[in-house]
Protein backbone atom coordinates (compact mmCIF):
# COMPACT_ATOMS: atom_id res chain seq x y z
CA UNK A 1 0.00 0.00 0.00
CA UNK A 2 1.05 3.16 -0.80
CA UNK A 3 1.07 6.42 2.31
CA UNK A 4 -0.39 9.13 0.36
CA UNK A 5 1.33 12.62 1.68
CA UNK A 6 -0.74 15.65 1.93
CA UNK A 7 0.97 18.24 0.96
CA UNK A 8 -0.42 21.22 2.69
CA UNK A 9 -0.13 24.67 1.11
CA UNK A 10 1.87 27.04 3.38
CA UNK A 11 0.71 30.32 3.91
CA UNK A 12 3.06 32.79 3.65
CA UNK A 13 3.95 34.73 6.91
CA UNK A 14 3.58 38.27 6.30
CA UNK A 15 6.49 40.54 8.68
CA UNK A 16 4.54 43.31 11.07
CA UNK A 17 7.40 45.91 11.07
CA UNK A 18 4.65 48.72 11.79
CA UNK A 19 5.71 48.46 15.87
CA UNK A 20 9.45 48.98 14.36
CA UNK A 21 9.10 51.99 12.37
CA UNK A 22 7.07 53.64 14.72
CA UNK A 23 10.20 53.33 16.87
CA UNK A 24 12.75 54.58 14.35
CA UNK A 25 9.98 57.16 13.29
CA UNK A 26 10.59 58.81 17.36
CA UNK A 27 14.02 57.62 18.27
CA UNK A 28 15.78 59.11 15.18
CA UNK A 29 14.73 62.73 16.09
CA UNK A 30 15.03 62.24 19.36
CA UNK A 31 18.67 61.57 18.85
CA UNK A 32 19.58 63.71 16.68
CA UNK A 33 17.87 66.68 18.81
CA UNK A 34 20.23 65.71 22.09
CA UNK A 35 23.43 65.01 19.90
CA UNK A 36 26.01 67.20 21.10
CA UNK A 37 27.61 69.00 17.93
CA UNK A 38 31.33 70.04 19.25
CA UNK A 39 34.29 71.07 16.90
CA UNK A 40 37.73 69.15 17.57
CA UNK A 41 40.80 71.74 16.81
CA UNK A 42 44.04 69.50 16.48
CA UNK A 43 47.56 71.29 16.89
CA UNK A 44 50.33 69.22 15.46
CA UNK A 45 53.12 68.65 17.39
CA UNK A 46 56.26 67.96 16.22
CA UNK A 47 58.36 65.92 18.95
CA UNK A 48 61.84 65.40 19.10
CA UNK A 49 63.30 62.05 16.91
CA UNK A 50 65.58 59.70 18.95
CA UNK A 51 68.83 60.58 17.61
CA UNK A 52 68.28 64.31 18.01
CA UNK A 53 70.75 64.15 20.96
CA UNK A 54 72.97 63.44 18.72
CA UNK A 55 72.63 65.55 16.02
CA UNK A 56 72.78 68.70 18.27
CA UNK A 57 75.97 67.93 19.49
CA UNK A 58 77.79 68.05 16.08
CA UNK A 59 76.30 71.93 15.71
CA UNK A 60 75.89 74.58 18.49
CA UNK A 61 72.93 76.62 18.03
CA UNK A 62 70.05 78.42 19.67
CA UNK A 63 67.70 76.08 21.61
CA UNK A 64 65.00 78.76 22.35
CA UNK A 65 62.46 77.95 25.45
CA UNK A 66 59.55 79.73 26.49
CA UNK A 67 58.38 79.35 30.15
CA UNK A 68 54.91 80.45 30.64
CA UNK A 69 54.58 81.09 34.12
CA UNK A 70 51.28 82.81 35.61
CA UNK A 71 52.98 85.94 36.29
CA UNK A 72 55.39 86.13 33.30
CA UNK A 73 56.28 85.04 29.84
CA UNK A 74 60.46 83.96 29.89
CA UNK A 75 62.17 83.94 26.61
CA UNK A 76 65.23 82.18 26.91
CA UNK A 77 67.88 79.74 25.72
CA UNK A 78 68.47 76.53 26.95
CA UNK A 79 72.37 77.13 27.44
CA UNK A 80 72.52 81.14 27.94
CA UNK A 81 69.82 81.68 30.34
CA UNK A 82 67.37 84.10 30.04
CA UNK A 83 66.80 86.48 27.08
CA UNK A 84 63.61 88.65 27.83
CA UNK A 85 60.82 88.15 30.51
CA UNK A 86 57.53 89.46 29.95
CA UNK A 87 55.19 90.66 32.51
CA UNK A 88 51.39 89.61 32.01
CA UNK A 89 48.50 89.04 34.04
CA UNK A 90 45.11 87.14 33.42
CA UNK A 91 43.78 90.13 32.31
CA UNK A 92 46.39 91.92 30.05
CA UNK A 93 49.50 90.28 28.21
CA UNK A 94 52.33 92.73 25.58
CA UNK A 95 51.03 90.15 22.83
CA UNK A 96 52.72 93.15 20.25
CA UNK A 97 55.70 93.28 22.27
CA UNK A 98 56.12 89.10 22.42
CA UNK A 99 55.82 88.59 18.64
CA UNK A 100 58.14 91.39 18.12
CA UNK A 101 61.02 89.73 20.25
CA UNK A 102 60.03 86.33 18.40
CA UNK A 103 60.61 88.07 14.53
CA UNK A 104 63.70 89.36 15.95
CA UNK A 105 65.38 86.31 16.96
CA UNK A 106 63.78 84.71 13.66
CA UNK A 107 66.41 87.37 11.25
CA UNK A 108 69.13 86.14 13.64
CA UNK A 109 68.69 82.97 14.00
CA UNK A 110 66.90 82.30 10.26
CA UNK A 111 67.02 78.51 10.45
CA UNK A 112 66.05 77.50 13.58
CA UNK A 113 62.05 76.14 13.83
CA UNK A 114 62.27 74.72 17.21
CA UNK A 115 60.71 76.39 20.28
CA UNK A 116 60.48 74.69 23.42
CA UNK A 117 57.01 75.31 25.84
CA UNK A 118 57.35 75.04 29.35
CA UNK A 119 54.37 75.57 31.79
CA UNK A 120 54.05 76.07 34.93
CA UNK A 121 51.00 74.00 36.63
CA UNK A 122 47.84 75.70 36.44
CA UNK A 123 48.29 77.48 33.40
CA UNK A 124 44.74 77.70 31.60
CA UNK A 125 44.75 75.56 28.32
CA UNK A 126 43.62 78.66 26.18
CA UNK A 127 46.42 80.35 27.19
CA UNK A 128 48.56 77.92 25.71
CA UNK A 129 46.88 77.78 22.58
CA UNK A 130 47.35 81.28 22.24
CA UNK A 131 50.52 81.30 23.12
CA UNK A 132 51.42 78.21 20.41
CA UNK A 133 49.36 80.66 17.79
CA UNK A 134 51.79 83.49 18.82
CA UNK A 135 54.88 81.25 18.55
CA UNK A 136 53.90 79.60 15.22
CA UNK A 137 53.77 82.77 12.77
CA UNK A 138 53.50 86.65 13.72
CA UNK A 139 51.78 89.73 11.07
CA UNK A 140 54.95 91.73 9.98
CA UNK A 141 54.29 95.46 8.24
CA UNK A 142 56.19 95.74 5.12
CA UNK A 143 55.96 98.83 3.86
CA UNK A 144 51.75 98.69 2.44
CA UNK A 145 51.26 94.87 3.27
CA UNK A 146 50.73 92.99 5.94
CA UNK A 147 52.78 89.98 5.85
CA UNK A 148 52.42 86.22 7.70
CA UNK A 149 55.76 85.21 8.53
CA UNK A 150 56.33 81.99 9.96
CA UNK A 151 58.64 82.16 13.05
CA UNK A 152 58.96 78.49 15.21
CA UNK A 153 56.37 75.67 13.38
CA UNK A 154 58.00 72.83 15.38
CA UNK A 155 57.10 73.16 19.05
CA UNK A 156 57.80 70.53 21.88
CA UNK A 157 56.41 71.07 25.36
CA UNK A 158 57.03 70.30 28.80
CA UNK A 159 56.81 71.27 32.52
CA UNK A 160 58.86 73.99 33.58
CA UNK A 161 61.19 74.49 37.16
CA UNK A 162 59.50 76.26 39.85
CA UNK A 163 61.21 79.74 40.31
CA UNK A 164 63.68 79.28 43.03
CA UNK A 165 63.46 82.13 46.22
CA UNK A 166 66.83 83.73 44.12
CA UNK A 167 65.07 84.38 40.90
CA UNK A 168 61.43 85.35 42.92
CA UNK A 169 62.99 88.41 44.39
CA UNK A 170 65.19 89.39 41.32
CA UNK A 171 62.19 89.44 39.46
CA UNK A 172 60.33 91.56 41.66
Amino acid sequence: MRTRRRHHKKEVAELNITAFMNLMVILVPFLLVTAVFSRMTVIELNLPAKDAQSQQEEKVKLELELVIRQESFDVQDRRLGLIKRFKRSAETTDWNAFSELLVEIKIRFPEELNITLLLEPNIEYQTLVHVMDRVRSADVVNVTTLETVELFPNIAIGDALPLSTAEVGASK
